[in-house]
């Protein structure tokens, strides 16, 4: 099974903010919800080069916030948007 991309990091983060009332999660909320959603391969769960205390496809997660000026990206695409701490669909940054 290949590593799962940050794109279908995003998808997966979309579909689970559009099942919620507030439409905003925080990174750690994300990162204990993406497993129950898709199966990560071996490649995914190994342990990141760059930040040793997360698996690849956490890193991921937090690529998303760090890279929104990247062209592709579902912040800078406009399909989500960084709040303090997680990530929000637009037009629900600010919490109900």
């Amino acid at each position: 099974m290949p590593r799962i991309t940050e794109a279908e990091i995003a998808d997966i983060i979309v579909d689970y903010l559009n099942e919620k009332t507030s439409g905003q999660a925080s990174i750690k909320e994300l990162v204990r919800e993406i497993p129950n959603r898709v199966s990560l391969s071996a490649e995914d769960l190994a342990q990141s080069l760059t930040r040793p205390n997360e698996a690849v496809w956490e890193q991921q997660v937090r690529n998303i916030t760090s890279h929104k000026k990247s062209p592709g990206n579902a912040i800078y695409e406009g399909r989500l948007v960084a709040i303090e701490g997680g990530l929000a669909l637009p037009g629900r940054e600010v919490a109900a």
